[in-house]
């Protein structure tokens, strides 16, 4: 949620940093709804004083003698003169939280407007791999290699879904367990949240209510599937003070993921490219204001770091401000390479939130100089997510024989399998 008292000190700054992201915004009604509340907090505080020194005056007012029921009857056409003031702060209250609470973070300033069109490459890894052979999509390596069965999982789910078989879970799960060691090893906290998620939780994210109908809903219920587990771990400390010591606070969680997109992919998007249930494993920070954009840079390097390791081709992107997230301040795409699409796709973004998820589910810390109370800055990033990781694996290493080689750092975790044979018909 946006800070309130930029909205209202500097409205011309805010309506040109989210025009950046494609929002118009008139802040006219807003700003005079802030005056009116202020006058109205004013007046009802004032009435509140004086019910209070009315009320402390009775017992002397009793001692000499008076007529205390004045001072009840008056007390009385206070109070009332209060309920309706209040009743019109709560009104107005509504209104403005309603407003703000669908406004989107605003960009840094340093973005550039507009989205996709206005992204930028600002590193790449290795080169794209050239074939002396034709090669094989990634449906095919996996149906050759039997990996994934695909035919099956459209048996006993539906479309967009798969089902990883043999070598082809063992791969998954390796490639889990790679990530997991890394950031156990990096000094991050390990967390299995819960996959069923209520909708304080969604909105502490920043996803509600603007993309409400986007998630799985339990009918009847207050629930809904998690779409990421940065949903479930930027809510551990939702409604708490810490420390400033304990800051920066990092989590990871391996969780499935949820989503109701898949529904709208692209014929090039076949296999597991887009799918309504995916692994990924994920990377949240919380630290101070000042240690943000620290934060940022190191989750983007272990992204980065992680497809490094694999030996994989891909680029990072700086996305521009209509392209980040909804959520979001701030992004960089780890983007891997994929040689049947001949494009690249994102495996991991990296996302800096700044107060805007803290200032939505009051997650604060105490800063230890001044004794107040601050918005702690929430960050995130995958770590990475496995269903367009797995197919780039199985294109840019496979060889002319169907065979794909295992990259090194997955050979322990595969028991010592390296190279992975198509399946003899």
């Amino acid at each position: 949620m946006l800070d309130l008292n930029l909205i209202k000190t500097k409205p011309e700054y805010v309506k040109a940093a989210l025009k950046k992201k494609g929002w118009d915004v008139d802040f006219t009604d807003v700003i005079a709804k802030m005056d009116e509340r202020l006058s109205l907090i004013q007046k009802v505080e004032t009435v509140k004083a004086e019910i209070n020194k009315l009320s402390a005056s009775v017992p002397q007012v009793k001692k000499d003698g008076g007529n205390v029921q004045e001072i009840f009857l008056k007390v009385k056409e206070l109070k009332n003169q209060n309920v309706e003031n209040e009743e019109k702060l709560a009104q107005i209250e509504a209104d403005i939280k309603g407003f703000v609470e669908t406004l989107p973070n605003l960009p840094d300033d340093d973005l550039l407007p507009g989205e996709k069109e206005n992204n930028r490459p600002i590193y790449t890894f290795g080169k794209k791999p050239e074939f002396d052979f034709k090669p094989k999509d990634h449906v095919e390596l996996a149906e050759s290699l039997g990996l994934v069965d695909y035919e099956r999982a459209a048996k006993i789910s539906g479309r967009g879904t798969w089902i990883y078989t043999g070598l082809g879970a063992q791969l998954e799960w390796a490639l889990v367990n790679y990530f997991i060691n890394t950031h156990l090893k990096d000094g991050y906290t390990m967390i299995l949240p819960p996959h069923l998620l209520n909708e304080e939780s969604g909105y502490t994210a920043g996803q509600f209510p603007k993309f409400k109908n986007d998630v799985f809903w339990l009918e009847g219920q207050d629930k809904f599937m998690l779409p990421t587990a940065e949903t479930a771990l930027v809510n551990l400390h939702r409604k708490e003070i810490l420390n400033e010591d304990e800051l920066p606070k990092k989590y990871f969680a391996y969780t499935p993921c949820y989503r109701c997109e898949a529904g709208s992919y692209r014929t090039e998007e076949r296999g597991m490219i887009r799918g309504y249930q995916f692994n990924k494993v994920e990377m949240v920070q919380y630290t101070t204001e000042k240690g943000s954009d620290a934060a940022f840079e190191e989750l983007v390097r272990k992204a980065a770091a992680l497809v490094e390791g694999l030996g994989l081709h891909f680029q990072i992107s700086k996305l521009a401000a209509g392209d980040c997230s909804h959520s979001m301040a701030r992004t960089y795409d780890v983007e891997i390479w994929i040689p049947s699409m001949g494009i690249y796709k994102e495996v991991s973004s990296a996302s800096n939130a700044r107060d805007y998820q803290a200032r939505r589910g009051q997650i604060r810390y105490r800063d230890k100089e001044t004794g107040k109370t601050k918005y702690c800055h929430t960050l995130n990033a995958s770590g990475l997510a496995t269903s367009r990781l797995f197919p780039a694996l199985l294109e840019q290493c496979q060889q002319k024989d169907g065979s794909v080689i295992i990259p090194d750092v997955l050979v322990p975790y595969m028991g010592g399998i390296k190279v992975l044979y198509p399946k003899k018909k």
